[in-house]
């Protein structure tokens, strides 16, 4: 059994650099000839100075690129050089023409692919009448995609945001706001040890990895982390009543596709029941059909008061959605959340495309079908490579489970056009699009296999 709160990391946090007292210059990085220049003369010579600076630090700084003086993207992400320029279904074109099987779909936000007929049509129709409005009016399009969310979960409120983090965000609001509006106020957190919940504050600190929070810190002091799996930790927890929300996810994407044990699950909304707490499942990824199953949670048998949804949705327009029971979201009154950009126009008739797709046209069922393909195929592999573990996931959320680095299998398999990522530091994560036929699954799977095979 595994306990740990995010209190306890606070020590490891690395010290901020001290600010300048008021009225003291602030350091602009070295001039030309390596020394500094104090600031004296007229405040234009120093405008001129502190301009001449700024733009030595620019182009000498060593986080940015050799060649790229003209590049002022955010060296955040370490980036491919492939530069695609079109897709088409399952599969996108580099600006050299090269084709590769998109195996990926953006991190499991291109459901239905590249350049979808209908998806289209529809946004091309939207951006000719009305892109945004803001939440100050009614919303029909609003209306329509939550009443769809409520058909397929069950569960009465929607609140629209722009991406997964934000959802989660917004749901962390919802318990903290339901607790504090019954009269009995709970900040806590309960999560899951390889969870990941996104990079926004609230979000951050409730997900495990210290290789997001530790440059961070201190974030916010409220989460303590548990094993998956661990139903004693988990009654020991939450019988405190410290806390007013399990955070979750059913099958842990970022960590590289690591489905929690469904009895643990169950145990976790038993023991919510009993204490009083919020069950929040995050299914950014897992939800909106990737397993199978509209939520990840279904196929468990579990019932949240609080579900987070992003990455498909709009099929690749930006939207997220907290879901939510009626309990929770009557308190949530005007002016306790908002988001300028949240569900508008554009964003909400994709989603409507979306799910037109998964339940008019039984795109749904399609993905169990081509889920069960794939995890065919790639069990075949797992028998072939020794140095194949096995193969985990859920319909069209799988991975292959390694016994090393899956980091060279990863580019090997970019060298053979296709398109996947390594995570969780021994799993490859795939993330195929909603459409992908049973020829592309083949041909995926004949790529994985040279893949592997080249890099054993």
């Amino acid at each position: 059994m595994t306990t740990r709160k995010a209190t306890e990391r606070a020590d490891g946090a690395q010290s901020p650099q001290a600010e300048p007292q008021s009225g003291a210059p602030r350091a602009t990085g070295s001039t030309r000839e390596g020394g500094s220049k104090q600031a004296t003369g007229s405040p234009h010579e120093g405008s001129a100075r502190t301009a001449e600076a700024a733009r030595a630090t620019h182009a000498g700084g060593a986080a940015h690129a050799a060649g790229s003086a003209h590049d002022h993207v955010l060296p955040s992400y370490a980036r491919s050089p492939i530069d695609f320029v079109r897709g088409e279904g399952a599969w996108m074109i580099a600006s050299d023409g090269a084709r590769y099987l998109d195996f990926l779909s953006g991190i499991g936000v291109n459901a239905l692919g590249h350049a979808h007929p209908r998806l289209v049509a529809a946004l091309s129709e939207q951006l000719g009448t009305l892109v945004h409005t803001s939440n100050l009016y009614r919303s029909r399009s609003q209306e329509r995609v939550s009443a769809r969310l409520f058909e397929a979960t069950g569960l009465e409120y929607c609140f629209f945001s722009n991406s997964g983090t934000e959802a989660n965000e917004a749901g962390l609001k919802m318990a903290r706001r339901f607790h504090k509006e019954a009269g009995a106020p709970r900040a806590g957190v309960l999560a899951l040890e390889d969870g990941f919940h996104g990079r926004t504050f609230g979000a951050l600190s409730a997900t495990w990895n210290e290789k997001y929070r530790k440059p961070f810190e201190p974030l916010v002091p409220t989460t303590t982390w548990i094993a998956p799996g661990d139903s004693d930790a988990l009654e020991r927890e939450l019988t405190t009543r410290d806390y007013g929300v399990f955070l979750c996810e059913v099958i842990q994407g970022e960590a590289g596709v690591r489905p929690v044990d469904f009895g643990f699950l169950r145990r976790a909304r038993e023991l919510c029941d009993a204490t009083g707490t919020l069950l929040f499942v995050d299914e950014v990824q897992s939800g909106c059909g990737r397993t199978g199953r509209f939520l990840a949670s279904q196929i468990a048998g579990v019932q949240p008061d609080i579900v987070s949804l992003a990455k498909p949705l709009g099929a690749g327009v930006p939207i997220g959605a907290t879901l939510c029971t009626a309990a929770i979201g009557s308190r949530m009154t005007p002016g306790t959340h908002g988001s300028t950009f949240g569900g508008n126009a554009l964003a909400c008739r994709a989603a409507e495309v979306f799910l037109a797709e998964l339940f008019d046209h039984e795109l749904l069922d399609r993905v169990t079908i081509a889920g069960e393909r794939f995890a065919l195929g790639l069990d075949k592999l797992a028998k072939k490579h020794d140095h194949v573990t096995c193969q985990q996931g859920h319909g069209l959320m799988r991975a292959l489970v390694l016994d090393r680095d899956a980091g060279p299998f990863a580019d090997a398999m970019l060298r053979e056009h296709l398109l996947a990522i390594a995570s969780g530091g021994n799993r490859l994560r795939f993330l195929p699009p909603f459409i992908v036929s049973d020829d592309e699954i083949d041909e995926a799977i004949a790529r994985i296999d040279r893949a592997l095979t080249l890099d054993a």
